[in-house]
């Protein structure tokens, strides 16, 4: 037991990262019934019926789930009122709110009687979070998967939030193997907060297409190239570690340069489905993944030994 089973009543100190796109009820339901928590991950324009309807496929028979939120979205008051009226098996155990001003969105929610997270990459993330009264904090290194910071590595990141934290801790970035959740739980972690081993599960929202094309992978690039690609308002700092596709190697780094032309050719790929333009996210442990397979197998993996 952990400050964060204790906190959240799990049995393993394992979070499903909300990855937005991927990590929807039905593998948050799959992996806090294997003794984790899911999470939920919201997308900007996620609406009021997505969210409950989400949260109703997770909390069946009163398994605990979580929901994330990203907090410079023009609809998170939206998306805040959905959650605050969620209720009876559909109330979740704890909201993220992360990427942006946190202190109104976790007063309001702390307000409703609802535990709440944020993701941290630097000191003053870290300083934001705690000013707000987050209940739990997740440090996140850059060797994470999807949007955050790439500014300080895990293992320094962690030993930052844990130094100048007076609640629990997550750790989060490159985290794949019992091995790791051991090392994170030996420095003083409350727990892992981790995505990319969830990446290839059945219960997954993402295509098997994604999945194969995630299987294959053997290296990944932070960048803005997705996001620049489809015109989408992300704020410049928060970057996303995604597979290194061809075109993720072309653009990274130049990404204010691209032209309409590569935007085009970017939307056309994935219309047409093909994974070379899939924003597929992931953290270092991509190449970790060798098959297709299911959350409780990956909860169980996770905590094996420990």
């Amino acid at each position: 037991m952990t400050a964060l089973t204790d906190l959240l009543g799990i049995r393993h100190p394992i979070v499903c990262a909300p990855m937005a796109g991927v990590a929807g009820g039905r593998l948050a339901h799959a992996v806090s019934a294997a003794g984790g928590l899911g999470m939920i991950g919201a997308r900007g324009s996620a609406s009021p019926e997505w969210i409950a309807e989400q949260a109703a496929l997770a909390g069946v028979g009163g398994t605990p789930f979580g929901i994330a939120l990203m907090a410079w979205v023009p609809q998170l008051s939206t998306q805040l009122d959905a959650i605050v009226a969620l209720a009876g098996e559909q109330r979740p155990t704890l909201v993220s709110v992360s990427f942006g001003d946190l202190t109104e969105p976790v007063t309001r929610l702390r307000e409703a009687g609802l535990r709440t997270a944020c993701q941290v990459g630097n000191a003053a993330d870290l300083e934001l979070a705690l000013a707000a009264g987050a209940d739990l904090v997740v440090a996140r290194g850059g060797e994470g998967g999807g949007h955050g910071r790439d500014e300080l590595g895990t293992e320094a990141m962690l030993d930052l939030a844990l130094s100048t934290a007076d609640r629990p801790v997550l750790v989060a970035g490159g985290v794949s193997t019992a091995d790791d959740v051991a090392r994170a739980l030996g420095q003083g972690a409350a727990g892992v907060w981790c995505g990319t081993p969830f990446l290839t599960c059945v219960e997954a929202d993402n295509t098997p297409q994604a999945r194969a094309a995630l299987i294959a992978a053997d290296d990944t690039r932070y960048s803005r190239v997705h996001d620049v690609a489809q015109d989408l308002a992300w704020p410049r700092e928060f970057g996303g570690r995604a597979v290194a596709t061809p075109f993720v190697r072309q653009w990274t780094g130049d990404e204010d340069a691209m032209t309409a032309d590569a935007k085009g050719e970017h939307a056309a790929g994935r219309e047409r489905g093909d994974t070379d333009y899939t924003p597929l996210y992931a953290g270092v442990g991509v190449d970790r993944l060798t098959a297709e397979t299911d959350a409780a197998s990956v909860v169980r993996a996770l905590v094996d030994g420990i």
